[in-house]
């Protein structure tokens, strides 16, 4: 059974800086395309960085220069560096994995909801002015 645990987030001030951890288990995780969305309240879930088993990686232009994804694949782990964090990145973010054919090709630039399958329940991020 696929599983993904996300942790790290927390409450910061503008300008500070946060690394999300997501920790999967239950498949062979170097096979998928993994992923970070985010949604505030009262917004659509949003794409904003995902990643292919052999690093190669792509951002939303929102985040292009402030946010890094990258994977341990060894040790079956995902992460998020976030940096010069804004209040308009307060947001749950979520990890998300999938495998399916469609979804690795062009896996990098995957930002739709509906490109993955596997979701974890999330980590908070607030981000004071």
């Amino acid at each position: 059974q696929v599983e993904l645990a996300e942790s790290g987030g927390g409450s910061v001030q503008a300008g500070g800086s946060l690394r999300l951890s997501c920790v999967a288990s239950g498949y062979v995780y170097r096979n998928y395309c993994m992923a970070w969305f985010r949604q505030a309240p009262g917004k659509e879930r949003e794409g904003v960085a995902a990643i292919d088993g052999d690093g190669s990686s792509s951002y939303a232009d929102s985040v292009k220069g402030r946010f890094t994804i990258s994977r341990d694949n060894a040790k079956t782990t995902l992460f998020l560096q976030i940096n010069s964090l804004a209040p308009e990145d307060t947001a749950m973010y979520y990890c998300a994995a999938d495998r399916s054919r469609r979804t690795l090709r062009a896996c990098p630039h995957r930002r739709d909801p509906t490109d993955f399958y596997y979701w974890g329940q999330g980590t908070q991020v607030t981000v004071s002015s």
